[in-house]
């Protein structure tokens, strides 16, 4: 059975993207056959996995539009997934949902027909929320959350996990947090220390005991339009989002059997 994983976070800036593309990446690593859904207008998961966001005929813009079927716009990519790629005309598609009756259900139609091609979804979503950001969530089995350990990123959890509780409870009862997932870390920080033990203290196992450090070849590879496997998978980015993908497998496997 699919997995449909909506990567989130109201702050920007906190490695949604990089965690998208390189999961997905991982993922693909492990033989499990993986689709990538950039929802955000960045473009910047199309970007970061090798996928020119200028040059697309036809995007999940038209998609959700209804103007182009799924065949038409998924790309393969190198790393092995693939992609439902986006870019700036997102936002007609941000407006425009606006007037549209059951505009929050678009995305969830659009999987329906696409699910028994894959077993893991994995959607990157902007750092707002948004009618693109409620369509994830409204199609989404669970949530990765990544954060920053620092002050401001325990303020802006609180929002989002009111908002995943409100959206459970109006129209996706199946939505649950898959799990908290500490980004750029450095352990020679202080502040992010005690930041990460108050994380696993409130939310214990929901926090991932993977830990994404802060990394120069995460930093470096979408530049490349890759993922940091390809790019350098003896790396530490690269190592931990390995680490991660075996991670979130392995939580798959524990709930069907329980």
């Amino acid at each position: 059975m699919v997995k449909i994983i909506a990567i989130t976070n109201q702050k920007g800036g906190v490695g949604k993207t990089t965690t998208s593309v390189n999961l997905s990446a991982a993922l693909a690593m492990t033989k499990k056959q993986v689709l990538l859904i950039d929802i955000d207008p960045q473009g910047n998961a199309t970007m970061g996995s090798g996928i020119d966001k200028n040059q697309l005929a036809v995007n999940l813009n038209d998609l959700l539009l209804e103007e182009a079927n799924p065949v038409q716009v998924i790309k393969e990519t190198t790393a092995g997934y693939d992609i439902l790629p986006a870019n700036g005309d997102l936002t007609i598609a941000e407006v425009s949902l606006l007037q549209m009756a059951n505009r929050e259900f678009r995305l969830k139609n659009i999987l329906t027909s696409l699910k028994a091609n894959y077993e893991f979804i994995i959607i990157d979503c902007p750092p707002t929320l948004n009618t693109l950001t409620v369509n994830a969530l409204v199609a989404a089995n669970s949530v990765i959350i990544p954060m920053q350990c620092e002050y401001y990123a325990l303020e802006g959890l609180t929002a989002l996990l009111e908002t995943i509780r409100q959206i459970t409870a109006a129209v996706n009862p199946n939505l649950e947090i898959e799990g908290l997932l500490r980004t750029m870390y450095d352990a020679r920080n202080r502040l992010a220390v005690d930041v990460s033990e108050q994380l696993l203290q409130h939310f214990g196992e929901k926090v991932f005991r993977t830990v994404i450090p802060r990394n120069v070849r995460l930093a470096e590879a979408p530049s490349h339009g890759l993922s940091a496997i390809q790019y350098d998978q003896k790396s530490q980015g690269a190592l931990a989002y390995l680490a991660l993908a075996g991670e979130v497998i392995r939580r798959q496997k524990e709930k069907a059997l329980a």
